[in-house]
């Protein structure tokens, strides 16, 4: 995947997340109790596109964020 779209799209999360009035730790428990082992540290990194992200992790994104697929792939 490009590095510059990881970037933006990270960025993006972490802006819809800040909307959401979740901290990482708040996000990364409740992707855990959706059934995704994702961190805070991982998530961290998701937002400053130093990780991928996978499938999964976008779906339960999508959810639990109560946005469209359109607003995280802005």
């Amino acid at each position: 995947m490009n590095n510059e779209y990881e970037k933006k799209l990270g960025k993006n999360l972490r802006s819809l997340r800040e909307k959401a009035n979740m901290t990482q730790e708040n996000l990364s428990v409740q992707m855990q109790i959706n059934g995704c082992d994702i961190t805070r540290s991982a998530i961290a990194k998701i937002e400053v596109g130093q990780r991928h992200i996978y499938p999964d992790e976008i779906k339960l994104f999508k959810h639990i964020l109560d946005v469209s697929y359109d607003e995280i792939f802005i």
